[in-house]
């Protein structure tokens, strides 16, 4: 198991923290998929619920919640994630991932559902 960062945000407080997983501990994230509630204190974040939102992998590649499994796939995108367009009408062909967490994924995005997070150390 890879190590992994979660960039959890609060959406009362309007911040963000990185927390750094190591370990055993990431095995908690891995196979998760976007858009599932996760309990904090399986990863010793005490008494906090977060949604996961998305993520990248080693190389930059972002997730994207549409594409099933933890594959890589050339998608014809015509908006974000993934892909900002600079024109009205702009479509490109973008390598994304899947939304499944897996060993290759370096950076977690989650945005807090219950409760508040102190500082963590994980």
């Amino acid at each position: 198991m890879g190590d992994l960062q979660l960039v959890l945000s609060d959406p009362k407080t309007r911040t963000a923290k990185k927390i750094e997983i190591k370990g055993n501990l990431s095995s908690v994230l891995i196979g998760r998929k976007i858009g599932e509630v996760i309990d904090g204190s399986a990863l010793g974040l005490g008494n906090v619920k977060f949604k996961i939102t998305g993520g990248t992998d080693k190389s930059g590649i972002p997730h994207v919640p549409d594409i099933e499994g933890p594959v890589k796939k050339y998608v014809l995108l015509s908006g974000p994630p993934g892909f900002r367009p600079k024109r009205e009408g702009e479509k490109k062909r973008k390598l994304v991932r899947g939304n499944t967490i897996a060993d290759d994924t370096y950076q977690v995005n989650a945005v807090i559902v219950e409760g508040e997070i102190k500082d963590a150390k994980v």
